[in-house]
């Protein structure tokens, strides 16, 4: 892989788990969310109009994405709000390419490898060391529902980015969710806690949100997709690693190896 494109895979894994992270942070996820997506769709709106192509062939693509993505973020705020991250992330990103290839080989007849069945395998290995094996499944479900909606609008926008310039699709994609989550917050709590979220971690999670997705388009414009989808899946272990760091979670060694092994499955996935 050339280095550049090795750089902008390895920042998008970075900014992924580190918007994560910070949206784990506070006090007030579900606030926060909000904020980030109403802050992700103003920071590029002038870059996704800049691009602008959408062809109406992509209207129900982007239709369909947008409920996909939003039931993910209510799942995510709902997980967060429960479970620590260093659970929920590594079962959600890990999982997510594991039902992309068990939907692909059910709906569209492929054949799945040994290396992908050994990929299965090892991230489902991860998931278990990750939540332990006497902690009961708490976080695993919800990881799983999560990794469902990623697989779900994966597969969507597959093909309709056959039809739009990737920037502005998310744009269009998150500009409902983040009008119907601004209008549920201030409709049931008003606009105080909006305003309390008017902060640099609240604008770092936005540019973050986004950003980690650009990073990851420039670099498949410089190599293969699996090795660019290989690269970002280290997000697994960064994020891991920062939940110990910053939010004082209990990241031992065994749950560690799980994520580095949920990230390592997902890599054999993104090759095989």
């Amino acid at each position: 892989m050339p280095l550049d494109a090795l750089g902008l895979a390895l920042a998008a894994a970075v900014l992924h788990a580190s918007w994560n992270v910070l949206l784990r942070g506070s006090d007030d996820i579900a606030a926060r969310t909000v904020a980030v997506l109403a802050g992700a769709v103003a920071v590029f709106a002038p870059v996704a109009a800049a691009t602008w192509s959408v062809h109406a062939a992509a209207l129900p693509y982007l239709a369909a994405s947008a409920v996909l993505q939003a039931t993910y973020f209510v799942l995510l705020v709902a997980a967060y709000e429960r479970n620590e991250l260093s659970v929920v992330y590594p079962v959600a990103r890990g999982s997510a390419p594991v039902l992309v290839l068990a939907g692909t080989a059910l709906v569209l007849g492929h054949a799945v490898s040994a290396a992908q069945a050994a990929g299965v395998c090892l991230v489902a290995a991860g998931v278990v060391l990750v939540r332990g094996l006497r902690r009961g499944a708490d976080g695993v479900a919800i990881g799983l529902l999560i990794g469902l909606t990623i697989a779900g609008y994966t597969l969507v926008d597959k093909e309709g980015l056959r039809h739009a310039s990737p920037l502005p699709y998310l744009e269009i994609v998150l500009t409902p969710i983040a009008l119907a989550g601004l209008g549920w917050l201030v409709f049931r709590r008003g606009a105080a806690p909006l305003r309390a979220q008017l902060t640099v971690p609240t604008l770092l999670a936005s540019i973050g949100s986004f950003g980690a997705y650009v990073l990851f388009l420039f670099a498949l414009r410089l190599t293969a997709a699996p090795g660019v989808a290989a690269v970002r899946e280290t997000s697994v272990v960064i994020a891991a690693a920062l939940a110990a760091v910053f939010l004082h979670e209990r990241v031992t060694p065994v749950r560690l190896f799980g994520a580095a092994a949920v990230a390592g499955g997902v890599a054999l996935l993104a090759v095989a």
